[in-house]
Protein backbone atom coordinates (compact mmCIF):
# COMPACT_ATOMS: atom_id res chain seq x y z
CA UNK A 1 0.00 0.00 0.00
CA UNK A 2 1.32 3.48 -0.77
CA UNK A 3 2.48 5.75 1.50
CA UNK A 4 -0.12 8.87 0.47
CA UNK A 5 -3.09 10.77 2.11
CA UNK A 6 -7.16 10.51 0.83
CA UNK A 7 -5.99 14.37 -0.37
CA UNK A 8 -2.81 13.43 -2.11
CA UNK A 9 -4.90 10.90 -4.66
CA UNK A 10 -7.41 13.18 -5.40
CA UNK A 11 -4.73 15.71 -5.96
CA UNK A 12 -2.62 13.34 -8.40
CA UNK A 13 -6.05 12.84 -9.84
CA UNK A 14 -6.85 15.80 -11.07
CA UNK A 15 -3.62 16.13 -12.94
CA UNK A 16 -3.85 12.94 -14.06
CA UNK A 17 -7.85 13.66 -15.60
CA UNK A 18 -7.74 17.39 -15.64
CA UNK A 19 -11.23 18.29 -17.37
CA UNK A 20 -12.59 14.88 -17.46
CA UNK A 21 -16.01 15.08 -15.48
CA UNK A 22 -15.14 13.99 -11.77
CA UNK A 23 -18.48 14.97 -10.22
CA UNK A 24 -22.25 15.53 -11.48
CA UNK A 25 -25.02 17.14 -9.29
CA UNK A 26 -28.52 18.13 -10.05
CA UNK A 27 -29.71 22.34 -9.98
CA UNK A 28 -32.82 22.68 -8.50
CA UNK A 29 -34.61 22.15 -11.95
CA UNK A 30 -33.11 19.05 -12.21
CA UNK A 31 -30.70 19.09 -15.09
CA UNK A 32 -27.16 17.43 -14.55
CA UNK A 33 -24.06 19.81 -14.18
CA UNK A 34 -20.51 18.67 -14.64
CA UNK A 35 -17.82 19.39 -11.76
CA UNK A 36 -13.86 18.37 -13.70
CA UNK A 37 -11.36 17.27 -11.97
CA UNK A 38 -9.32 20.35 -11.73
CA UNK A 39 -12.43 22.15 -10.74
CA UNK A 40 -12.70 19.85 -7.70
CA UNK A 41 -9.56 19.70 -6.56
CA UNK A 42 -9.42 23.58 -6.74
CA UNK A 43 -12.35 23.38 -4.79
CA UNK A 44 -10.66 21.64 -2.06
CA UNK A 45 -8.15 24.12 -1.99
CA UNK A 46 -10.25 26.93 -1.70
CA UNK A 47 -12.15 25.82 0.84
CA UNK A 48 -9.24 24.57 3.21
CA UNK A 49 -7.76 28.31 2.69
CA UNK A 50 -11.13 29.68 3.92
CA UNK A 51 -11.02 27.57 6.90
CA UNK A 52 -7.46 29.03 7.75
CA UNK A 53 -9.04 32.50 7.47
CA UNK A 54 -11.84 30.96 9.78
CA UNK A 55 -9.26 30.83 12.00
CA UNK A 56 -9.66 26.54 12.06
CA UNK A 57 -6.54 24.45 13.33
CA UNK A 58 -5.53 20.74 13.72
CA UNK A 59 -7.93 18.60 15.70
CA UNK A 60 -10.71 21.18 15.81
CA UNK A 61 -14.10 19.76 15.44
CA UNK A 62 -15.89 20.70 12.01
CA UNK A 63 -19.36 19.71 11.58
CA UNK A 64 -21.13 18.42 8.11
CA UNK A 65 -25.07 18.68 8.52
CA UNK A 66 -26.38 18.21 4.72
CA UNK A 67 -27.88 15.93 2.12
CA UNK A 68 -26.06 14.55 -0.64
CA UNK A 69 -24.08 17.50 -2.16
CA UNK A 70 -20.50 17.75 -3.93
CA UNK A 71 -20.23 20.62 -1.02
CA UNK A 72 -20.28 17.89 1.50
CA UNK A 73 -17.10 16.00 -0.03
CA UNK A 74 -15.54 18.81 -1.10
CA UNK A 75 -15.71 20.56 2.26
CA UNK A 76 -14.51 16.85 3.75
CA UNK A 77 -10.90 16.68 1.40
CA UNK A 78 -10.29 20.46 2.88
CA UNK A 79 -10.94 19.61 6.43
CA UNK A 80 -8.51 16.61 5.70
CA UNK A 81 -6.23 19.38 4.53
CA UNK A 82 -5.99 21.47 7.70
CA UNK A 83 -5.86 18.35 9.62
CA UNK A 84 -9.41 19.23 11.06
CA UNK A 85 -11.94 16.42 12.57
CA UNK A 86 -15.12 16.19 10.65
CA UNK A 87 -18.16 15.32 12.81
CA UNK A 88 -20.75 13.99 10.23
CA UNK A 89 -24.40 14.62 11.34
CA UNK A 90 -27.49 12.81 9.55
CA UNK A 91 -29.85 15.81 7.85
CA UNK A 92 -32.58 14.71 9.80
CA UNK A 93 -31.02 14.75 13.78
CA UNK A 94 -33.11 16.36 16.56
CA UNK A 95 -31.73 19.40 17.94
CA UNK A 96 -31.28 17.83 21.27
CA UNK A 97 -29.02 14.99 19.65
CA UNK A 98 -27.53 17.65 17.36
CA UNK A 99 -26.36 19.50 20.51
CA UNK A 100 -24.96 16.27 22.63
CA UNK A 101 -22.89 15.66 19.59
CA UNK A 102 -21.34 19.15 18.91
CA UNK A 103 -20.86 20.06 22.33
CA UNK A 104 -18.89 16.92 23.10
CA UNK A 105 -16.68 17.65 20.10
CA UNK A 106 -16.52 21.38 20.78
CA UNK A 107 -17.43 21.64 17.14
CA UNK A 108 -16.43 24.96 16.15
CA UNK A 109 -17.90 25.32 12.12
CA UNK A 110 -21.22 23.89 11.51
CA UNK A 111 -21.77 23.15 7.18
CA UNK A 112 -25.41 23.08 6.34
CA UNK A 113 -26.92 21.74 3.37
CA UNK A 114 -30.56 23.35 2.82
CA UNK A 115 -33.17 25.35 4.83
CA UNK A 116 -34.25 22.06 6.97
CA UNK A 117 -30.69 21.51 8.01
CA UNK A 118 -30.01 25.30 9.01
CA UNK A 119 -33.11 25.49 11.08
CA UNK A 120 -31.68 22.90 13.21
CA UNK A 121 -28.37 24.59 13.83
CA UNK A 122 -29.29 27.86 14.17
CA UNK A 123 -31.07 26.47 17.70
CA UNK A 124 -27.77 24.93 18.33
CA UNK A 125 -25.77 28.70 18.25
CA UNK A 126 -26.61 29.79 21.96
CA UNK A 127 -25.89 25.68 23.49
CA UNK A 128 -22.65 24.96 21.95
CA UNK A 129 -20.77 27.44 23.46
CA UNK A 130 -17.89 26.49 21.04
CA UNK A 131 -20.04 27.37 17.89
CA UNK A 132 -19.01 30.53 15.98
CA UNK A 133 -20.49 30.19 12.37
CA UNK A 134 -23.03 28.64 10.37
CA UNK A 135 -22.34 27.86 6.72
CA UNK A 136 -25.09 26.85 4.11
CA UNK A 137 -24.07 25.07 0.90
CA UNK A 138 -27.61 25.78 -0.76
CA UNK A 139 -27.64 30.04 -1.58
CA UNK A 140 -31.88 29.50 -1.13
CA UNK A 141 -31.28 29.20 2.48
CA UNK A 142 -33.07 31.55 4.25
CA UNK A 143 -30.78 33.10 7.28
CA UNK A 144 -32.06 34.54 10.16
CA UNK A 145 -30.34 37.69 11.32
CA UNK A 146 -28.42 37.57 14.51
CA UNK A 147 -27.02 34.47 13.51
CA UNK A 148 -23.12 34.19 12.28
CA UNK A 149 -23.89 32.93 8.86
CA UNK A 150 -22.19 32.61 5.34
CA UNK A 151 -23.02 31.32 1.79
CA UNK A 152 -20.22 28.20 1.05
CA UNK A 153 -19.41 30.41 -2.05
CA UNK A 154 -18.77 33.45 -0.25
CA UNK A 155 -17.26 31.62 2.52
CA UNK A 156 -14.68 30.25 -0.24
CA UNK A 157 -14.35 33.77 -1.42
CA UNK A 158 -13.00 34.46 1.80
CA UNK A 159 -10.09 32.24 1.79
CA UNK A 160 -8.95 34.25 -1.35
CA UNK A 161 -8.05 37.30 0.50
CA UNK A 162 -4.98 36.19 2.52
CA UNK A 163 -1.70 34.22 1.62
CA UNK A 164 -2.43 30.37 2.65
CA UNK A 165 -0.37 28.69 0.18
CA UNK A 166 2.78 28.05 2.82
CA UNK A 167 0.47 27.34 5.36
CA UNK A 168 -1.22 24.67 3.42
CA UNK A 169 2.45 22.76 2.39
CA UNK A 170 3.35 23.29 6.16
CA UNK A 171 0.18 21.70 7.16
CA UNK A 172 1.16 18.80 4.38
CA UNK A 173 4.10 18.22 5.74
CA UNK A 174 3.17 17.77 9.08
CA UNK A 175 -0.06 15.46 8.29
CA UNK A 176 0.33 11.99 9.34
CA UNK A 177 -2.15 8.56 8.24
CA UNK A 178 -2.09 8.17 11.86
CA UNK A 179 -4.45 11.67 12.12
CA UNK A 180 -7.94 11.52 13.24
CA UNK A 181 -10.19 12.01 10.35
CA UNK A 182 -13.42 12.06 11.40
CA UNK A 183 -15.84 11.50 14.36
CA UNK A 184 -19.27 9.61 13.43
CA UNK A 185 -21.94 8.87 16.24
CA UNK A 186 -23.79 5.82 16.32
CA UNK A 187 -26.46 4.42 18.59
CA UNK A 188 -25.40 3.34 22.09
CA UNK A 189 -27.19 0.74 24.12
CA UNK A 190 -27.65 3.34 26.71
CA UNK A 191 -29.47 5.47 23.92
CA UNK A 192 -26.00 7.86 24.15
CA UNK A 193 -24.46 8.20 21.03
CA UNK A 194 -21.15 7.06 21.07
CA UNK A 195 -18.52 9.47 18.72
CA UNK A 196 -16.49 6.37 17.09
CA UNK A 197 -13.00 7.98 15.91
CA UNK A 198 -11.81 6.92 12.41
CA UNK A 199 -8.48 7.78 11.34
CA UNK A 200 -7.01 9.08 7.75
CA UNK A 201 -5.11 5.23 8.00
CA UNK A 202 -8.94 3.53 8.48
CA UNK A 203 -9.85 5.05 5.12
CA UNK A 204 -6.42 4.07 3.41
CA UNK A 205 -6.65 0.72 4.51
CA UNK A 206 -10.51 0.15 3.40
CA UNK A 207 -9.34 1.16 0.14
CA UNK A 208 -6.46 -1.03 0.12
CA UNK A 209 -8.78 -4.15 0.68
CA UNK A 210 -11.56 -3.03 -1.42
CA UNK A 211 -8.78 -2.46 -4.22
CA UNK A 212 -7.75 -6.40 -3.66
CA UNK A 213 -11.64 -7.35 -3.59
CA UNK A 214 -13.57 -5.45 -5.92
CA UNK A 215 -12.93 -5.52 -9.46
CA UNK A 216 -13.63 -1.56 -10.37
CA UNK A 217 -11.71 1.37 -12.88
CA UNK A 218 -11.66 5.06 -14.12
CA UNK A 219 -14.45 3.87 -16.58
CA UNK A 220 -17.16 3.04 -13.89
CA UNK A 221 -19.76 5.57 -13.08
CA UNK A 222 -21.51 5.74 -9.47
CA UNK A 223 -24.44 7.11 -8.17
CA UNK A 224 -24.29 8.47 -4.25
CA UNK A 225 -27.91 8.56 -2.85
CA UNK A 226 -27.10 6.74 0.92
CA UNK A 227 -26.24 9.19 3.63
CA UNK A 228 -23.14 10.47 3.04
CA UNK A 229 -23.33 10.95 7.10
CA UNK A 230 -23.20 7.24 6.98
CA UNK A 231 -20.08 5.32 6.96
CA UNK A 232 -21.18 3.15 3.93
CA UNK A 233 -21.44 5.45 1.39
CA UNK A 234 -19.05 8.08 3.08
CA UNK A 235 -16.51 4.90 2.75
CA UNK A 236 -17.76 4.25 -0.57
CA UNK A 237 -17.36 7.96 -1.99
CA UNK A 238 -13.65 7.63 -1.00
CA UNK A 239 -13.44 4.84 -2.84
CA UNK A 240 -14.98 6.22 -6.27
CA UNK A 241 -12.98 9.29 -6.18
CA UNK A 242 -9.65 7.65 -5.57
CA UNK A 243 -10.02 5.18 -8.51
CA UNK A 244 -10.83 8.00 -10.69
CA UNK A 245 -14.17 7.03 -11.19
CA UNK A 246 -17.36 9.55 -12.01
CA UNK A 247 -19.96 10.03 -9.23
CA UNK A 248 -23.16 11.31 -9.03
CA UNK A 249 -24.37 13.09 -6.45
CA UNK A 250 -28.83 13.00 -5.57
CA UNK A 251 -29.45 15.06 -2.97
CA UNK A 252 -33.11 13.61 -2.89
CA UNK A 253 -32.80 9.43 -1.97
CA UNK A 254 -35.89 9.52 -2.80
CA UNK A 255 -35.71 9.41 -6.22
CA UNK A 256 -32.98 7.34 -6.78
CA UNK A 257 -34.85 4.58 -8.76
CA UNK A 258 -35.84 6.98 -10.99
CA UNK A 259 -32.68 8.68 -11.08
CA UNK A 260 -30.60 5.57 -11.64
CA UNK A 261 -32.81 5.15 -15.53
CA UNK A 262 -30.92 8.82 -16.82
CA UNK A 263 -27.93 8.27 -14.85
CA UNK A 264 -27.09 4.55 -15.90
CA UNK A 265 -24.60 4.09 -13.54
CA UNK A 266 -22.16 0.72 -13.43
CA UNK A 267 -21.89 0.14 -9.73
CA UNK A 268 -23.14 1.45 -6.57
CA UNK A 269 -23.61 0.65 -2.94
CA UNK A 270 -26.97 0.52 -1.57
CA UNK A 271 -29.33 -0.86 1.26
CA UNK A 272 -32.10 -3.93 0.82
CA UNK A 273 -34.63 -1.25 0.88
CA UNK A 274 -33.63 -0.49 -2.48
CA UNK A 275 -33.69 -3.66 -3.74
CA UNK A 276 -37.37 -4.35 -2.13
CA UNK A 277 -38.77 -1.67 -3.24
CA UNK A 278 -37.65 -2.17 -6.67
CA UNK A 279 -38.80 -6.45 -6.40
CA UNK A 280 -42.16 -4.82 -5.32
CA UNK A 281 -42.76 -2.76 -7.95
CA UNK A 282 -41.80 -5.02 -10.51
CA UNK A 283 -44.08 -7.84 -8.90
CA UNK A 284 -46.91 -4.83 -8.47
CA UNK A 285 -46.71 -4.09 -12.43
CA UNK A 286 -46.50 -7.74 -13.68
CA UNK A 287 -49.60 -7.89 -11.78
CA UNK A 288 -51.40 -5.76 -13.41
CA UNK A 289 -50.16 -7.17 -16.44
CA UNK A 290 -51.61 -8.95 -19.32
CA UNK A 291 -52.14 -12.50 -19.09
CA UNK A 292 -49.38 -13.64 -21.44
CA UNK A 293 -46.76 -10.71 -20.39
CA UNK A 294 -47.32 -12.63 -16.85
CA UNK A 295 -46.65 -16.15 -18.39
CA UNK A 296 -43.36 -14.29 -20.56
CA UNK A 297 -42.16 -12.90 -17.55
CA UNK A 298 -42.24 -16.35 -15.48
CA UNK A 299 -41.14 -18.61 -18.32
CA UNK A 300 -38.07 -15.63 -18.90
CA UNK A 301 -37.08 -15.57 -14.92
CA UNK A 302 -37.44 -19.58 -15.02
CA UNK A 303 -34.72 -19.81 -17.60
CA UNK A 304 -32.47 -17.19 -16.30
CA UNK A 305 -33.14 -19.47 -12.98
CA UNK A 306 -32.47 -22.85 -14.62
CA UNK A 307 -29.09 -21.01 -16.18
CA UNK A 308 -28.07 -19.61 -12.73
CA UNK A 309 -27.79 -23.69 -11.46
CA UNK A 310 -25.17 -24.51 -14.02
CA UNK A 311 -23.11 -21.53 -13.11
CA UNK A 312 -23.76 -22.03 -9.03
CA UNK A 313 -22.65 -25.71 -9.28
CA UNK A 314 -19.42 -24.53 -11.75
CA UNK A 315 -20.60 -26.69 -14.69
CA UNK A 316 -20.86 -25.55 -18.40
CA UNK A 317 -24.63 -24.23 -19.29
CA UNK A 318 -26.24 -26.52 -22.42
CA UNK A 319 -25.97 -25.16 -26.01
CA UNK A 320 -29.88 -25.30 -26.11
CA UNK A 321 -30.42 -23.40 -22.22
CA UNK A 322 -28.01 -20.71 -23.41
CA UNK A 323 -30.14 -19.95 -26.94
CA UNK A 324 -33.25 -19.83 -24.86
CA UNK A 325 -31.56 -17.92 -22.35
CA UNK A 326 -30.39 -15.46 -24.89
CA UNK A 327 -34.08 -14.92 -26.21
CA UNK A 328 -35.49 -14.57 -22.61
CA UNK A 329 -32.43 -11.82 -22.14
CA UNK A 330 -33.67 -10.08 -25.57
CA UNK A 331 -37.36 -10.20 -24.84
CA UNK A 332 -37.80 -9.82 -21.30
CA UNK A 333 -34.41 -9.76 -18.79
CA UNK A 334 -32.87 -6.58 -21.01
CA UNK A 335 -36.37 -4.34 -20.42
CA UNK A 336 -35.93 -5.59 -16.57
CA UNK A 337 -32.20 -4.52 -16.63
CA UNK A 338 -33.04 -1.29 -18.58
CA UNK A 339 -35.38 -0.26 -15.32
CA UNK A 340 -32.12 -0.05 -13.66
CA UNK A 341 -30.02 1.82 -16.39
CA UNK A 342 -28.95 -1.02 -17.79
CA UNK A 343 -25.63 -0.29 -17.53
CA UNK A 344 -24.69 -2.32 -13.70
CA UNK A 345 -21.99 -4.90 -13.35
CA UNK A 346 -22.59 -5.40 -9.55
CA UNK A 347 -24.23 -3.25 -6.60
CA UNK A 348 -22.77 -3.86 -3.22
CA UNK A 349 -25.50 -4.35 -0.89
CA UNK A 350 -24.92 -3.99 3.19
CA UNK A 351 -26.25 -2.20 6.29
CA UNK A 352 -29.03 -5.38 7.09
CA UNK A 353 -29.94 -8.27 5.52
CA UNK A 354 -31.46 -9.34 1.92
CA UNK A 355 -33.46 -11.91 1.09
CA UNK A 356 -31.87 -14.54 -0.83
CA UNK A 357 -35.05 -14.84 -2.98
CA UNK A 358 -34.58 -11.32 -4.06
CA UNK A 359 -30.79 -11.96 -4.70
CA UNK A 360 -32.19 -14.37 -6.82
CA UNK A 361 -34.41 -12.07 -8.89
CA UNK A 362 -31.87 -9.86 -9.65
CA UNK A 363 -29.37 -12.77 -10.29
CA UNK A 364 -32.01 -14.12 -12.49
CA UNK A 365 -32.54 -10.94 -14.59
CA UNK A 366 -28.96 -10.34 -14.67
CA UNK A 367 -27.70 -8.17 -11.91
CA UNK A 368 -25.22 -9.28 -9.54
CA UNK A 369 -25.57 -8.18 -5.48
CA UNK A 370 -22.41 -8.21 -3.41
CA UNK A 371 -23.66 -8.34 -0.31
CA UNK A 372 -21.72 -7.49 2.71
CA UNK A 373 -21.20 -7.02 6.39
CA UNK A 374 -19.35 -3.96 8.50
CA UNK A 375 -19.85 -1.52 10.65
CA UNK A 376 -18.74 2.01 11.72
CA UNK A 377 -16.53 1.09 14.10
CA UNK A 378 -14.61 -1.01 11.08
CA UNK A 379 -15.02 1.68 8.24
CA UNK A 380 -17.96 -0.33 6.87
CA UNK A 381 -16.65 -3.26 5.16
CA UNK A 382 -15.38 -6.40 7.03
CA UNK A 383 -16.92 -9.48 4.13
CA UNK A 384 -18.17 -8.96 0.75
CA UNK A 385 -19.16 -11.94 -1.99
CA UNK A 386 -16.92 -12.66 -4.63
CA UNK A 387 -17.43 -11.99 -8.48
CA UNK A 388 -19.10 -15.23 -8.58
CA UNK A 389 -21.20 -15.71 -5.12
CA UNK A 390 -24.44 -16.08 -6.16
CA UNK A 391 -26.51 -18.89 -4.12
CA UNK A 392 -25.48 -18.42 -0.45
CA UNK A 393 -26.94 -17.44 2.78
CA UNK A 394 -23.89 -15.71 3.99
CA UNK A 395 -22.66 -12.23 4.08
CA UNK A 396 -19.63 -12.72 2.14
CA UNK A 397 -16.11 -13.71 2.41
CA UNK A 398 -13.78 -12.08 4.65
CA UNK A 399 -11.89 -8.81 3.12
CA UNK A 400 -8.45 -9.80 2.15
CA UNK A 401 -6.01 -8.86 5.30
CA UNK A 402 -8.51 -8.80 7.96
CA UNK A 403 -8.73 -11.20 10.75
CA UNK A 404 -12.18 -12.37 11.71
CA UNK A 405 -12.68 -15.14 15.05
CA UNK A 406 -15.71 -16.54 16.41
CA UNK A 407 -15.62 -15.57 20.61
CA UNK A 408 -17.64 -16.37 23.15
CA UNK A 409 -21.15 -16.39 22.79
CA UNK A 410 -20.22 -17.00 19.44
CA UNK A 411 -19.66 -13.25 18.74
CA UNK A 412 -18.10 -12.00 15.85
CA UNK A 413 -14.46 -10.41 17.04
CA UNK A 414 -12.47 -8.46 13.75
CA UNK A 415 -8.65 -7.18 13.82
CA UNK A 416 -7.13 -5.25 11.17
CA UNK A 417 -6.38 -1.98 9.95
CA UNK A 418 -9.66 -0.32 9.56
CA UNK A 419 -10.57 -1.11 12.78
CA UNK A 420 -11.31 2.05 14.78
CA UNK A 421 -9.27 4.53 17.59
CA UNK A 422 -11.84 3.92 19.67
CA UNK A 423 -14.74 6.23 21.11
CA UNK A 424 -14.18 9.78 21.30
CA UNK A 425 -13.91 10.83 24.74
CA UNK A 426 -14.73 7.18 26.20
CA UNK A 427 -11.80 5.51 27.16
CA UNK A 428 -14.00 2.65 29.66
CA UNK A 429 -16.62 2.08 26.98
CA UNK A 430 -13.84 1.49 24.34
CA UNK A 431 -11.94 -1.11 26.70
CA UNK A 432 -15.25 -2.74 27.02
CA UNK A 433 -15.02 -3.53 23.15
CA UNK A 434 -11.30 -4.85 22.68
CA UNK A 435 -10.72 -8.01 23.64
CA UNK A 436 -7.01 -9.45 22.79
CA UNK A 437 -6.75 -7.02 19.90
CA UNK A 438 -10.01 -7.39 18.43
CA UNK A 439 -12.52 -5.69 18.61
CA UNK A 440 -16.55 -7.15 19.50
CA UNK A 441 -18.73 -6.24 17.23
CA UNK A 442 -21.86 -7.38 19.32
CA UNK A 443 -23.16 -9.51 16.37
CA UNK A 444 -23.09 -13.31 16.90
CA UNK A 445 -22.27 -15.60 13.50
CA UNK A 446 -20.44 -18.55 12.68
CA UNK A 447 -17.36 -19.21 10.22
CA UNK A 448 -17.09 -21.61 7.21
CA UNK A 449 -14.03 -23.35 5.95
CA UNK A 450 -13.77 -21.25 3.18
CA UNK A 451 -13.89 -17.74 5.18
CA UNK A 452 -17.68 -17.42 4.46
CA UNK A 453 -19.23 -15.45 7.60
CA UNK A 454 -23.00 -16.31 8.74
CA UNK A 455 -24.98 -14.38 10.82
CA UNK A 456 -26.84 -16.00 13.46
CA UNK A 457 -28.06 -13.03 15.79
CA UNK A 458 -27.33 -9.92 17.36
CA UNK A 459 -26.09 -9.94 20.70
CA UNK A 460 -26.41 -6.15 21.50
CA UNK A 461 -30.01 -4.94 21.30
CA UNK A 462 -29.15 -2.01 18.68
CA UNK A 463 -31.83 -2.45 15.92
CA UNK A 464 -30.75 -1.44 12.41
CA UNK A 465 -33.74 -0.45 9.96
CA UNK A 466 -33.82 -2.01 6.43
CA UNK A 467 -32.20 1.63 5.45
CA UNK A 468 -29.45 1.16 7.61
CA UNK A 469 -30.48 3.08 10.56
CA UNK A 470 -29.41 2.01 14.03
CA UNK A 471 -31.74 2.75 16.67
CA UNK A 472 -31.21 1.92 19.83
CA UNK A 473 -35.00 0.49 21.26
CA UNK A 474 -33.82 0.86 25.08
CA UNK A 475 -33.61 4.70 24.66
CA UNK A 476 -36.98 4.81 22.98
CA UNK A 477 -38.45 2.75 25.35
CA UNK A 478 -37.50 4.33 28.75
CA UNK A 479 -38.69 7.65 27.09
CA UNK A 480 -42.53 6.04 26.21
CA UNK A 481 -42.58 4.64 29.47
CA UNK A 482 -42.37 7.52 31.65
CA UNK A 483 -45.77 8.35 30.62
CA UNK A 484 -49.03 7.72 32.83
CA UNK A 485 -51.02 5.56 29.91
CA UNK A 486 -48.16 3.66 29.29
CA UNK A 487 -46.97 0.28 31.35
CA UNK A 488 -44.78 -1.66 28.89
CA UNK A 489 -43.45 -1.08 25.49
CA UNK A 490 -41.47 -2.98 23.03
CA UNK A 491 -39.82 -1.38 19.86
CA UNK A 492 -39.92 -3.40 16.98
CA UNK A 493 -37.91 -2.18 13.46
CA UNK A 494 -34.91 -4.67 12.93
CA UNK A 495 -34.76 -4.95 9.01
CA UNK A 496 -38.28 -3.01 8.43
CA UNK A 497 -38.68 0.08 6.87
CA UNK A 498 -39.62 2.08 9.84
CA UNK A 499 -40.14 1.76 13.44
CA UNK A 500 -43.33 0.84 15.43
CA UNK A 501 -44.45 -0.34 18.85
CA UNK A 502 -46.09 -3.10 21.16
CA UNK A 503 -47.71 -0.95 23.23
CA UNK A 504 -48.83 -2.30 26.68
CA UNK A 505 -51.49 0.45 28.69
CA UNK A 506 -51.00 1.08 32.40
CA UNK A 507 -53.80 0.20 33.78
CA UNK A 508 -54.77 2.68 36.54
CA UNK A 509 -54.20 5.68 33.42
CA UNK A 510 -56.28 3.40 30.75
CA UNK A 511 -59.36 2.52 33.10
CA UNK A 512 -59.48 6.07 33.58
CA UNK A 513 -59.43 6.77 30.11
CA UNK A 514 -62.22 4.03 29.23
CA UNK A 515 -64.43 5.99 31.75
CA UNK A 516 -64.24 9.49 30.23
CA UNK A 517 -64.63 7.53 26.81
CA UNK A 518 -67.44 5.66 27.90
CA UNK A 519 -66.57 2.50 27.06
CA UNK A 520 -65.86 1.29 30.60
CA UNK A 521 -67.89 -1.79 30.33
CA UNK A 522 -66.73 -3.18 26.76
CA UNK A 523 -63.96 -6.28 27.32
CA UNK A 524 -60.28 -5.02 27.57
CA UNK A 525 -59.76 -6.53 24.33
CA UNK A 526 -61.83 -4.85 22.25
CA UNK A 527 -61.17 -1.37 24.01
CA UNK A 528 -57.40 -1.70 22.84
CA UNK A 529 -58.53 -2.15 18.89
CA UNK A 530 -61.11 0.77 18.63
CA UNK A 531 -59.59 3.06 16.84
CA UNK A 532 -60.11 6.32 19.13
CA UNK A 533 -58.05 4.63 21.77
CA UNK A 534 -55.29 3.83 19.17
CA UNK A 535 -55.24 7.24 18.35
CA UNK A 536 -55.03 8.19 21.77
CA UNK A 537 -51.85 6.82 22.13
CA UNK A 538 -50.21 7.22 19.08
CA UNK A 539 -51.07 10.94 20.00
CA UNK A 540 -49.14 10.47 23.15
CA UNK A 541 -46.26 9.28 21.96
CA UNK A 542 -45.77 11.21 19.05
CA UNK A 543 -45.59 14.09 21.76
CA UNK A 544 -43.20 12.16 23.73
CA UNK A 545 -40.61 11.26 20.61
CA UNK A 546 -40.84 14.49 19.46
CA UNK A 547 -36.96 15.23 19.91
CA UNK A 548 -35.91 12.26 18.74
CA UNK A 549 -34.81 11.80 14.78
CA UNK A 550 -37.22 11.04 12.57
CA UNK A 551 -36.17 7.54 11.74
CA UNK A 552 -36.26 6.71 15.45
CA UNK A 553 -40.35 8.31 15.85
CA UNK A 554 -42.69 5.39 16.21
CA UNK A 555 -44.83 5.42 13.24
CA UNK A 556 -47.63 2.33 14.25
CA UNK A 557 -48.73 1.11 16.95
CA UNK A 558 -50.50 -2.11 18.98
CA UNK A 559 -51.96 -1.96 22.30
CA UNK A 560 -52.34 -5.16 23.95
CA UNK A 561 -54.85 -6.30 26.32
CA UNK A 562 -52.18 -8.06 28.38
CA UNK A 563 -48.71 -7.13 30.28
CA UNK A 564 -44.92 -8.70 29.19
CA UNK A 565 -44.60 -11.25 32.08
CA UNK A 566 -41.76 -13.91 33.29
CA UNK A 567 -44.44 -16.64 33.66
CA UNK A 568 -45.30 -16.48 29.78
CA UNK A 569 -41.95 -16.05 28.80
CA UNK A 570 -41.84 -12.38 27.36
CA UNK A 571 -39.62 -11.08 30.66
CA UNK A 572 -36.25 -12.55 32.17
CA UNK A 573 -36.10 -13.03 35.67
CA UNK A 574 -34.04 -9.93 35.76
CA UNK A 575 -37.18 -8.00 33.76
CA UNK A 576 -35.82 -7.65 30.67
CA UNK A 577 -38.04 -8.29 27.28
CA UNK A 578 -37.34 -11.30 25.68
CA UNK A 579 -37.00 -9.44 21.99
CA UNK A 580 -37.35 -12.49 20.47
CA UNK A 581 -39.55 -13.99 21.79
CA UNK A 582 -41.91 -11.21 21.79
CA UNK A 583 -41.42 -10.52 17.94
CA UNK A 584 -42.51 -14.47 17.69
CA UNK A 585 -45.70 -14.61 20.34
CA UNK A 586 -47.04 -11.46 18.83
CA UNK A 587 -45.83 -12.13 14.72
CA UNK A 588 -49.38 -11.43 13.56
CA UNK A 589 -49.65 -8.17 15.54
CA UNK A 590 -46.27 -6.99 14.26
CA UNK A 591 -47.05 -8.09 10.66
CA UNK A 592 -50.35 -5.86 10.57
CA UNK A 593 -48.52 -2.38 11.15
CA UNK A 594 -46.27 -2.76 7.76
CA UNK A 595 -49.07 -4.69 5.31
CA UNK A 596 -50.24 -2.61 3.01
CA UNK A 597 -46.56 -0.23 2.73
Amino acid sequence: MEQRLLTTIIRENSIKYGSRVAIFYQKNDKSWTPITWTALWKSIENTAKALLACGIKPGDGVAIMSRNMPEWTIADYALQLVRAVSVPIFSSTSVAQSKYMLNETETVLIFVGEQEQYDIAKQLVTDVPSLVKLIAFDEVVKFDEGIPSMYFSAFIESGKEGDFDARLVSLEAEAEKEDLCTILYTSGTSGEPKGVMLSVANFLYCLHIHDLRLTVSDKDVSLCFLPLSHIFERGWTFNVLSTGMTNYYLRNPKEVVDVVKVVKPTIMCSVPRFFEKTYEGVNATIAKSSALKQKMFKWAIETGGKRLDYIWNNKAVPFGLSATYAIADKLVLSKGRAALGGNFRFMVCGGASLSIDIIHFFEQVGIHIKVGYGLTETTASVTCLLDDDINTNSVGKVMPKLEVKIGENNEIMVKGGTVFMGYYKKPQLTAEVFKDGYFCTGDAGRLDEKGYLYLTDRIKDIIKTSSGKYIAPQKIESLLTGDKYIEQITIIGSERKYVTALVVPAAAGFDHLMSEMGIADKPKEEQVKLKAVIAFYQQRIDALQKDLSPYEQVKKIVLLPAEFTIQTGELTPSLKIKRRVVAEQFKAEIESMYSGD
